[in-house]
């Protein structure tokens, strides 16, 4: 098995499981560049958005691919959130290991008042 091929098996396990709660999920993605976090409905709608290659949040950084960005994201995404009304998500690491950029987005968010 390859490292896509591991990927993609832990994606679609942690999507079987949240599909069951029922909730929506914080779905993330990241790029060597960017990172990038959706509000996603069980029906599948994108409910609101977050990402490195937003104009509010590529003013305030010089690159895109680090720690501290991933963080600005991760509270963005929990302002969006609140705006909409959603205080209980299910976190979708779409695979990733839940570490680096992907954890400091998950704590980001957690700070801002989602709960997961």
């Amino acid at each position: 098995m390859d490292k896509k091929q591991a990927k993609l098996r832990r994606a679609v396990k942690s999507r079987a499981k949240i599909k069951q709660l029922g909730k929506v999920r914080l779905c993330v993605h990241r790029t060597p560049q960017h990172i990038y976090a959706q509000l996603i409905d069980v029906t599948g709608k994108v409910l609101g958005a977050a990402s490195t290659v937003d104009k509010e949040v590529k003013s305030k950084i010089k690159y895109g691919g680090n720690i501290s960005v991933a963080t600005q994201v991760g509270k963005s995404i929990a302002e969006i959130a609140t705006k909409v009304g959603i205080t209980e998500v299910a976190f979708d690491r779409s695979g990733y290991k839940f570490h680096g950029r992907v954890k400091a987005l998950a704590e980001a968010a957690r700070k801002g008042g989602l709960k997961f």
